[in-house]
């Protein structure tokens, strides 16, 4: 029975060179977060562009009625909290360090206040602008990504991150405060 020598001495078992590296995942933390992100675009980019198309044609059309224009407001508020929900899920998935903005100041009181504040929130029409141009992208992207899970493994991780690239310029781009006008409303 030969003894096998190793630079700390002798020993019995397998050497380190012989054993099989612990297990771990190929993807990290952060790329399966992008990921989830990517695929629950699809699903958010449809609620987004469903509620904005049915606001802007409803309030739109009923605009020569008297309920037209307080329903267009209404949709508007509606659309700043998907605009505030889409934020939260670029934090908490994309890690995205994004301000809400200001609230929604009433400089008059009484519902003309209330409709005329609401129809020229920037915010608001910001947010109906990024839930309606946001359909095709979240196609894409739920596509391309479902994609490569299964057949473009081994280069979905730069995959996720180009795409969640342009996922975080469209948040900064659409959803941020902007800086100017916070300034003016302040």
């Amino acid at each position: 029975m030969t003894e096998r020598i190793t630079p700390t001495g002798p020993s019995d078992g397998p050497s380190d060179g012989d054993r099989l590296p612990p297990a771990r995942f190929a993807l990290d933390r952060q790329t399966w977060k992008e990921i989830a992100h990517l695929l629950l675009n699809l699903p958010a980019s449809l609620v987004g562009f469903v509620y904005v198309v049915t606001m802007l044609a409803t309030g739109a059309g009923l605009a020569v009625t008297v309920i037209g224009l307080p329903l267009l407001a209404g949709g508007l508020r509606g659309s700043r909290q998907l605009g505030k929900a889409e934020r939260a899920r670029a934090r908490r998935l994309l890690g995205l360090r994004i301000d809400e903005p200001s609230p929604l100041p009433v400089r008059r009181t009484g519902l003309f206040g209330w409709l005329w504040s609401s129809l020229k929130d920037p915010v608001a029409w910001r947010a109906t602008l990024y839930d309606f141009i946001r359909l095709p992208w979240g196609i894409a992207t739920f596509t391309i990504t479902l994609v490569s899970l299964f057949v473009l493994w081994p280069v979905l991780p730069f995959l996720a991150r180009g795409l969640t690239n342009v996922d975080r310029a469209l948040v900064r781009g659409l959803l941020s405060p902007d800086d100017a006008l916070e300034k003016r409303i302040a």
